[in-house]
């Protein structure tokens, strides 16, 4: 059993972000990973992209759904994880090692309406 990184905050929609500096880390939580089943493809914008909090930026299929990853935060995509374009299993194995894009957060401010480990801990158990 994968435990809720303490380093990392989370949406309702199940993604984690990791913030390093001005750039935030996003990719899916343990709890996500679990529900979708094995992935077998990931589509993810291209570096340059801007996105929108709260908006769409890339799906995932696997055995049992194809679901859309939401952008925790605004900003421009600076760098996307391609050994996960061609690996996308990585996600089910190690799904907080297992980033997605890396975007220049535009507003600090929408990291502080993102969960805790705790708070998403305790989102998951309603769930």
């Amino acid at each position: 059993m994968t435990t809720t990184p303490k380093n990392l905050k989370y949406t309702r929609e199940h993604e984690w972000v990791l913030l390093e500096g001005k750039t935030a880390r996003i990719g899916i939580t343990d709890f996500a990973q679990k529900q979708l089943g094995d992935i077998v493809f990931v589509e993810l914008p291209e570096v340059g992209r801007q996105l929108d909090r709260g908006k769409s930026f890339g799906t995932m299929e696997s055995v049992k759904a194809v679901t859309e990853v939401y952008a925790p935060v605004s900003g421009k995509v600076t760098a996307v994880n391609a050994d996960i374009a061609d690996m996308p299993e990585d996600i089910n194995d190690q799904p907080y090692e297992s980033w997605l894009v890396k975007v220049e957060v535009s507003n600090a401010k929408e990291l502080n309406d993102l969960m805790t480990a705790e708070e998403y801990d305790a989102y998951c158990k309603d769930e």
